[in-house]
């Protein structure tokens, strides 16, 4: 299970140069050491995701799903689970089981976090603290709607869908990283 150690360590290694996003990782240091059960859905508080942003081998289209809760296309992602050592595997497990695609490889330095609100599987408002990477799909990959989306679609990086919150920017953060390569 993804404890509040190592949720820590991966936050407290990364350096955000946005100033938004440094007060942002500050706040959620302090809520690891706040709050032990950080990392778990249980916390009724909030408690920390991970969520993916799945770009295509050539880094010219991601991968968005039509949450079913949420209504409008989003990165993908969830809770951490009890297998998930660290919130880099919940990153990656979530876009493994979401997408169905095999072979996707992940930039370990998370790329930027959000906080929002959300009435999730404790039926009651929390909030999700979600750390967001960059994970990449191997060349010519195929995808697989599951049971967690209404639908799932490659989005061109210059043709996104409307209606979508941090998308746009999270895309535009994604291509600069893609600049050096995660892996093939």
């Amino acid at each position: 299970m993804v404890t509040a150690a190592s949720a820590e360590a991966t936050l407290r290694a990364w350096k955000p140069v946005d100033p938004g996003q440094c007060a942002l990782r500050e706040a959620f240091l302090g809520f690891l050491l706040a709050r032990d059960d950080a990392c778990r859905r249980s916390c009724e508080p909030g408690h920390l995701t991970a969520s993916a942003v799945l770009m295509d081998h050539d880094g010219s289209n991601v991968l968005l799903t039509l949450h079913p809760r949420v209504g409008r296309w989003i990165q993908l992602g969830g809770h951490c689970e009890p297998e998930d050592a660290s919130l880099l595997d919940a990153a990656l497990r979530e876009a493994t089981e979401e997408s169905g695609i095999d072979g996707l490889s992940i930039d370990p330095e998370p790329l930027h976090l959000d906080v929002h609100p959300i009435t999730c599987s404790l039926g009651l408002p929390t909030r999700h603290f979600d750390v967001r990477f960059v994970v990449r799909a191997p060349r010519g990959a195929r995808f697989t709607i599951s049971e967690e989306s209404d639908d799932l679609r490659w989005w061109s990086v210059h043709d996104l869908p409307t209606n979508t919150d941090t998308v746009p920017g999270l895309v535009t953060l994604a291509t600069a990283r893609l600049d050096a390569p995660i892996g093939d």
